[in-house]
């Protein structure tokens, strides 16, 4: 059942009708139609509706829908017959082929092209035939504008892999007449042709100027004339055989407006300039011309004579040669295609089975005012086409639940094996009757064929005639005989059968054309080369001929696995919006639609066998989902059914389980329906849960190799240093030359902590072997650095620092042992521990007046001492009331003492000093290191200074500053 197509549609299967009628069937159809749905099942048969109107329905997505589904699986469509032929040719390695028939105007050829289609997918050549076999073999006739006037069967090979590899193109019985008609190549000629190369082919662009396609003047024009001659390329015609093609079809034109005169007993070529232009066209003398055209070249006995032709003879000559011409013209393009396409080189040793799906699109069943030769032929066609719709889809209905072991009681159906009989019978069927009249001596009319048939065929109860039946006043006296066809009755006027029958052409024509210079055109005529005494075999009759080639076909499509579309006109005037009920109703009875339906209604409405029904259904029963355990699928379905409770409306045959009821399929597939949306919802969750799942893994996985680089550049890096840094303490820098490597990103702070951990270890190697003292001294001259770097230029960091200079007698030879004297009482005075910095010094007071005095400086107090009076001390201040000390940038060496009581103390150590020795570093230094350790020295220098003054001020601990 069809899938995706709610109710509103009609029933995609007619299977599937509540009641198989006549009336419900033309209901569903019409619905489906007014619907837009062209297509619809019976089963496994196609039933197509011409919609008159572009659809867009065949498009590569589409295609790629119905590839590798069930038929119903999705809507109706031919791509779904044709993939169900390519599945079966491919799973089976069987040949299989697509019947597709119905009357002219139903579309069939636009059907075998969409299903064309789908078959080659890139076999571009074959796809480009089908546009060069319309222009050349379909024709405007009184109900389609684009009739095929030939069958044309058509095999696509298909190597072991299922790809296309070839094709081969047989056609039969092109309806000559249609010369006489418009064939589209003919049209395209003259309507598309550039000026250029009609005036080559002497041709003019109007087409009433030419007598065989006067009819053409008012039709639209069918395809581009470029199209035609670009598939032609496309294919591998050469650019020489396109031009002989198309002189070829000027020639026809030309031979149509040859007019035959009489002067007493001579016939001549009233407008004998043609006479040139043909034998231009033809590549052959314009003498040879002419005189195959006014005479007949006899031999009797060994005597040949040339025979004038009557006004009558040249003219049926004419018109026969141009029918010849043009049939031998499409043969030879049949045969060139099927040269270009067919498998070459394939060795089934080598590369394997070479399997068939073969397109069948032949003429549509018609009925005339005037039915023809042709149109009986053509009839006939389609009646062995119907024999064969009979028996291997409607009597293999019934032989299949034989086989699958199913009561079945059988139901009768109309078997067209009558008619065929009529038809081709030895001895007695009216081809055999046409041909033993063509065959006797003497003159034989139409009237003479038309009276054997009845003497023949008087009692068969599907023929009849005027004179069997005189009071049927819609037949002609010695004219008209009908048939009651499966499709309906039809008249058949016998004017003309003998003469199309003996398909006669004058040697001398044959004989003309295998002259010509032209290659091509004398390849096309190999009789030619016979001699006009030479005897030769009667040919076969063209009755006789197509006759073989249909028994031949029909044996062909029966050795394949049929598919079959049946084409439906819905009305005469080509409107999408018309559905013509009795026209469409009596296309349903003649195709045997309805019958079909009941063959396949009577017993069973669907079958299905059991692996494909479990793979469909088996989600609706716990026993079947997800798979079962029980010994067969058989007793899988078994149990899948008797536990919805339709048991009773079922059968099990030996390989399908057989439904009766369309009820049942109806409430299979809605509680399939049901149960696909909560299957959809668990996959969907499952399915969310595994992509979470592998973007998680795949996260980790990242993250793992994230880590796995990280300490791979770590360790990396690490080894590095380690290599670089490997000797340093052998080093006489201690590796201070050695340069860093460039750290990963992720360890740059590593690495300000690593470089903070060599400088330490540096620092420690160069000072771990000195005095405490000399410790000391390093750690003020550290603190000086910290605090003054870039301050002063002169810090005096390369020398020792004495610390307490007024003892050296270097610095204060005279008065050394004085100041020992004063310190020592002073420290038992005051009872101090060291003497931290002590300096010759100058005072300034507020008069500006400089004093010379000496500065002590201890661990509790700030002396001011008068070295003139033996380093009297004059003034003591506290250390916790100094505040801070400010320092001059400059070279004067001054230093501000600040206190809390503002009286502020100011010296100047230049000019007291050494020159070239700069004491403020040490005094700072000093300072800073008794209060402070390093470390701490350097968070106080970080803070945010306080501008004043031009000064720098630094907060110091416990409320005391240093000032630059």
């Amino acid at each position: 059942m069809a899938e995706h197509e709610s109710l509103e549609f009609g029933k995609a299967d007619f299977v599937l009708l509540d009641n198989v009628s006549l009336e419900e069937f033309m209901a569903n159809l019409k619905l489906r139609f007014e619907k837009g749905r062209i297509y619809s099942y019976i089963g496994e048969v196609v039933v197509s509706v011409n919609p008159y109107r572009a659809m867009n329905i065949y498009g590569r997505d589409t295609i790629e829908q119905y590839k590798g589904r069930e038929l119903y699986e999705r809507p109706p469509h031919l791509f779904a017959i044709a993939d169900a032929a390519y599945k079966a040719m491919k799973r089976r390695n069987k040949d299989t082929c697509i019947v597709i028939s119905g009357e002219s105007g139903a579309g069939k050829t636009e059907d075998m092209s969409v299903t064309s289609v789908c078959l080659y997918r890139v076999k571009n050549m074959l796809l480009k035939s089908n546009c060069v076999l319309e222009a050349f073999g379909n024709a405007k006739t009184n109900r389609n504008d684009n009739s095929s006037r030939f069958g044309k069967y058509m095999d696509i090979n298909f190597d072991f892999k299922g790809d296309p590899i070839g094709g081969h193109i047989n056609n039969y019985l092109l309806e000559k007449v249609g010369v006489k008609s418009v064939f589209k190549c003919i049209f395209q000629l003259v309507k598309g042709a550039p000026d250029a190369q009609l005036r080559s082919l002497h041709i003019q662009r109007d087409p009433t100027a030419y007598t065989y396609i006067k009819v053409g003047g008012q039709i639209k024009v069918f395809a581009d004339f470029k199209a035609v001659t670009d598939a032609m390329k496309v294919i591998g015609f050469t650019t020489g055989e396109i031009q002989t093609v198309y002189k070829i079809l000027a020639t026809i034109l030309h031979l149509g407006n040859l007019k035959f005169g009489s002067d007493g007993d001579v016939t001549l070529i009233e407008n004998s300039k043609l006479v040139s232009v043909l034998g231009d066209l033809l590549s052959t003398k314009d003498e040879n011309v002419e005189k195959a055209l006014l005479y007949r070249t006899v031999a009797t006995g060994r005597d040949v004579i040339d025979k004038q032709h009557t006004h009558q003879e040249a003219s049926y000559g004419r018109d026969a040669l141009a029918k010849a011409i043009y049939e031998r013209l499409f043969c030879w393009i049949v045969g060139r295609i099927n040269d270009i396409i067919e498998v070459k080189n394939y060795d089934a040793r080598v590369h394997g089975k070479n399997t068939v799906i073969g397109v069948l699109d032949i003429y549509g069943f018609e009925i005339f005012q005037n039915n023809s030769f042709e149109q009986f032929c053509i009839n006939y066609c389609n009646e062995k086409l119907q024999q064969l719709f009979i028996q291997l889809v409607l009597k293999q209905e019934q032989e299949e639940y034989q086989r699958e072991g199913i009561p079945w009681k059988h139901i009768d159906y109309f078997n067209n094996q009558i008619i065929v009989d009529l038809v081709e019978q030895q001895h007695k069927g009216i081809f055999a009757v046409l041909d033993e009249a063509c065959m006797n001596v003497g003159k034989v009319t139409d009237e003479m064929f038309l009276q054997a048939l009845n003497g023949k065929l008087a009692k068969h109860a599907h023929y009849t005639s005027r004179k069997l039946s005189p009071t049927d006043k819609n037949l002609e006296f010695d004219r008209d005989f009908r048939i009651r066809h499966y499709a309906g009755d039809v008249a058949y006027s016998v004017v003309g059968f003998i003469d199309k029958n003996k398909d006669t052409l004058f040697q001398d024509f044959k004989r003309l054309l295998y002259n010509s210079s032209n290659p091509v055109l004398k390849a096309m005529w190999p009789e030619g080369k016979l001699s006009i005494t030479e005897v030769t075999k009667r040919p076969l009759t063209a009755a006789t001929l197509f006759k073989n080639s249909m028994i031949s076909l029909v044996e062909n499509l029966a050795s394949k696995e049929p598919y079959y579309v049946r084409c439906i006109k819905p009305n005469d005037v080509k409107s999408p919006l018309l559905f013509e009920h009795e026209r469409c109703k009596h296309q349903v009875e003649y195709l045997g639609l309805l019958e079909n339906v009941r063959v396949r209604r009577a017993g069973f409405a669907n079958r299905q066998t059991y692996p494909r029904f479990l793979q469909r259904y088996k989600m609706i029963s716990e026993f079947t989902w997800p798979n079962h355990d029980l010994p067969s699928d058989k007793e899988a379905v078994k149990r899948l059914l008797q536990g919805c409770g339709f048991e009773h409306d079922v059968a099990y045959g030996k390989t399908k389980v057989f439904i009766r009821t369309p009820r049942t399929i109806f409430n299979l597939e809605e509680q399939r329906a049901e149960m696909v949306k909560r299957i959809v919802l668990f996959l969907q969750k499952v399915w969310r849960g595994t992509l979470a799942r592998m973007r998680y893994r795949r996260m980790r996985a990242a993250l793992i190799i994230i880590r796995a680089y990280r300490r791979y550049k770590v360790k990396s890096y690490i080894r590095e240093v380690n290599r670089r840094f490997k000797n340093v303490r052998g080093m006489k820098d201690h590796g201070k030359h050695v340069k860093w490597p460039t750290p990963p990103k992720v360890l740059r702070k590593f690495e300000e902590a690593l470089r903070n951990i060599y400088n330490r270890w540096w620092a420690w190697t160069l000072i771990k072997d000195l005095s405490p003292e000399e410790m000391v001294q390093i750690r003020a001259k550290v603190a000086t650095l910290e605090c003054l770097k870039g301050q002063r230029a002169d810090l005096g960091l390369q020398r020792a620092w004495e610390g307490n200079y007024l003892v050296s007698k270097k610095d204060s030879p005279g008065t050394a042992s004085s100041f020992t004297l004063v310190s020592s009482d002073l420290q038992r005075k005051d009872k101090f521990m060291r003497v931290l910095f002590s300096c010759n010094v100058r005072k300034i007071n507020r008069f500006n007046k400089a004093e010379d005095r000496a500065l002590l400086i201890t661990d509790r107090h700030l002396y001011k001492m008068d070295p003139v009076k033996q380093y009297k001390p004059m003034k003591s201040i506290p250390l916790y009331n100094v505040t801070g000390v400010s320092i001059s940038p400059g070279k004067d060496q001054l230093v501000v003492f600040h206190t809390k009581d503002n009286r502020d103390l100011i010296v100047c150590m230049q000019g007291m000093v050494p020159a070239g020795d700069s004491r403020i570093g040490e005094l700072v230094g000093t300072l800073f290191s008794h209060f402070k350790s390093l470390g701490e020295c350097k968070q106080l220098i970080d803070h945010e200074p306080n501008i004043q003054h031009g000064r720098t001020t630094f907060n110091l601990p416990e409320g005391r500053r240093l000032s630059l």
